[in-house]
């Protein structure tokens, strides 16, 4: 890095110095001059062990800080859980989420380290787990029965994002944007005991309606 030289953070963009293996400070959208002159650039030049001798040697990453949309996550194995209704049931879920890195001294120390690109893909695989881990504990928690849970969706992926949203931002620097169930289903044999329910119930239903009718016919007559 040459005294006198120019760092160009985007809008978008955080930039990152890093001396010697330490991260010495983190630069927000701007433009800045690197030189032993500039106060925000000395705790990088003074971390770097042999002296100024021109070119300073260090590394500076560029991290997004945009909203990263549109992924997708799912349960690769079924999820065992305890039904009011239904006893032990096995469910599948999918649906997408977003996040953004909003730490990003965080995100370089516990994630990336000095590895020369880290991808969106590289980090989803490790946010999907832990999405669908917790997913099954907040359904858990709700004790909302399964043939309800379908008028829940949007209030789950709330509660799930609160949920999360404080472990990802200490242990990854990262912010959970957004989160959305898009189904919840259950095994085949499961499903057709729910419509079986169902009709039981419409049938009491239409029951009580039929009976209903026929009150009032009584009554006019």
């Amino acid at each position: 890095i040459q005294d006198g030289g120019k760092l160009v953070v985007r809008e978008w963009q955080a930039g990152v110095f890093i001396a010697e293996g330490k991260l010495s400070d983190v630069f927000g959208p701007g433009t800045y001059e690197l030189s032993t002159r500039t106060k925000p650039i000395m705790a990088f030049f003074e971390s770097i062990k042999y002296g100024l001798n021109m070119p300073y040697k260090g590394d500076v990453y560029f991290v997004s800080t945009k909203q990263i949309t549109d992924q997708k996550w799912g349960t690769q194995n079924p999820i065992p859980i305890r039904d009011a209704d239904l006893g032990v049931v096995r469910i599948r879920g999918f649906g997408n989420f977003s996040f953004r890195i909003s730490d990003p001294a965080v995100f370089m120390r516990e994630l990336v380290g000095t590895a020369g690109l880290f991808t969106t893909e590289e980090i989803t695989g490790q946010l999907k787990r832990k999405l669908v881990s917790a997913l099954a504990d907040t359904i858990g928690e709700s004790k909302i029965p399964l043939l309800d849970l379908v008028a829940h969706y949007m209030d789950f992926g709330d509660a799930l994002r609160q949920r999360l949203n404080g472990w990802f931002q200490a242990n990854y620097g990262i912010t959970l944007t957004d989160f959305v169930v898009e189904n919840i289903s259950v095994p085949p044999e499961v499903e057709k005991m729910m419509d079986k329910r169902s009709s039981t119930a419409l049938a009491g239903d239409m029951n009580a309606y039929t009976q209903f009718q026929a009150a009032n016919a009584l009554e006019e007559a």
